[in-house]
């Protein structure tokens, strides 16, 4: 594996014959004006370097992976959000998912808007037999069948323009003997938290916390449970839906119940093999609830600490409290998952300085992107920070 040094990936935002080479304009040395971040390389290099026309602000995305098959349909609601841009897709707009298996044999799609969806640059088969490769093609209206097939074309040609401007500069650095090939998706970018004892509070905004319960910008954590001890091995779950099951229309700390009866014998078992217990958490509701904000705080805090005392285990637990993007920066909460920011809070600086054994760690959570489920938080949070990943009824009902 080659060694990776400190570079930025630099992704533009229109077509890249606009840079003198595109290889080379890829990378920039670390620079002390831009702001601090650790790369890591979370698997080995690609084998191929792929560039795609990007919107402003759009995230990266990947190309369909091998395995993995094509769906088209019209949305059914407007609860879907586009892979790509983190845009919502209305209701009975026209959808484009990659559907692949996750770790646990279940179907994950991943839907995004017709114009940005990241085509396969092998795409003959698409072109030649639309309704054959795409499942539900031949249910669309003709309209929207011809709209797609125009996608299809265009970025076919672009792959081979792209895949010539390969060749090219690849012939003309056939000298450097340790060329390096980059893929954007090989690294993680993690921001470092500047965390300050003068900024842990024993309230969060206008709500009292309970004792233990400290906050920190728009977390509110349980540092330091009784028994609690810091680890290299970390294993990390949601809260609702995952270990204890709650209803959006109840409130209160007694408003919820085991989501798996073996979750406890579970969760001990783990504690006496040395993992530390993690909980990340988001609760819009504290931060939505102006008004009854401490109703919201009673009731999150205090159905955690009863799902403490019932499974007779210390958890370290991590609550995000943002909305998402806020109304004057229009920026997403770092701390809010899929962020990893409350992961990296833990790691940099509530775990006493222990170092992660990524290989042993791993995260448990039921938002996975599923048709069901009501987004792909959970694991996208897992993908950010490198982890393995499971679903509850994988983990606890296998």
């Amino acid at each position: 594996m080659l060694t990776i040094p400190k570079f930025l990936v630099i992704v533009t935002a229109n077509h890249p014959n606009n840079l003198p080479n595109p290889i080379t304009s890829l990378f920039l040395p670390h620079s002390p004006f831009l702001p601090r971040f650790a790369l890591r390389a979370s698997s080995p290099v690609s084998k191929r370097l792929f560039w795609w026309t990007r919107k402003p602000n759009q995230k990266p995305f990947q190309s369909t992976m091998p395995g993995s098959s094509m769906l088209a349909e019209y949305a059914k609601s407007n609860r879907s959000t586009c892979k790509a841009c983190s845009k919502a897709i209305e209701s009975k707009a026209l959808r484009l998912g990659v559907v692949a298996k996750g770790k646990g044999g279940f179907d994950i799609t991943k839907w995004h808007h017709l114009d940005c969806f990241p085509f396969p640059s092998d795409s003959e088969s698409l072109l030649a037999s639309p309704e054959d490769a795409i499942k539900g093609f031949s249910s669309l209206k003709s309209t929207d069948q011809e709209a797609l097939k125009k996608i299809l074309v265009a970025a076919h040609d672009k792959s081979q323009k792209v895949d010539k401007a390969i060749e090219d500069i690849q012939k003309d650095e056939g000298r450097d003997t340790k060329r390096r090939k980059l893929c954007e998706s090989d690294i993680e970018a993690v921001e470092e938290i500047n965390f300050s004892v003068s900024e842990v509070k024993n309230n969060y905004k206008d709500a009292t916390l309970l004792p233990k319960w400290k906050a920190f910008q728009t977390v509110i954590y349980l540092e330091r449970d009784d028994g609690l001890n810091d680890s290299s091995k970390i294993a990390a779950f949601d809260f609702d839906g995952c270990l204890a099951k709650t209803a959006v229309n109840k409130v209160g700390a007694d408003a919820w119940s085991l989501m798996y009866p073996s979750i406890p014998d579970k969760l001990q078992s783990l504690y006496k093999d040395g993992y530390k217990l993690v909980i990340f958490t988001n609760e819009s509701n504290i931060e939505r609830w102006k008004n009854k904000r401490q109703v919201a705080v009673d009731s999150k805090i205090g159905r955690l600490n009863n799902f403490i005392e019932k499974v007779k285990v210390p958890i370290q637990v991590f609550i995000a409290c943002g909305v998402g993007k806020g109304k004057a920066d229009g920026k997403d909460d770092p701390f809010r998952k899929p962020k990893s920011g409350m992961w990296h809070l833990m790691q940099q600086h509530l775990n006493s300085g222990i170092a992660i054994d990524m290989d042993q760690s791993f995260y448990v959570g039921d938002a996975a992107g599923r048709e069901s489920d009501h987004s792909d938080a959970d694991i996208k949070f897992a993908e950010a920070i490198g982890l393995k990943f499971f679903v509850p009824e994988e983990y606890f009902d296998a």
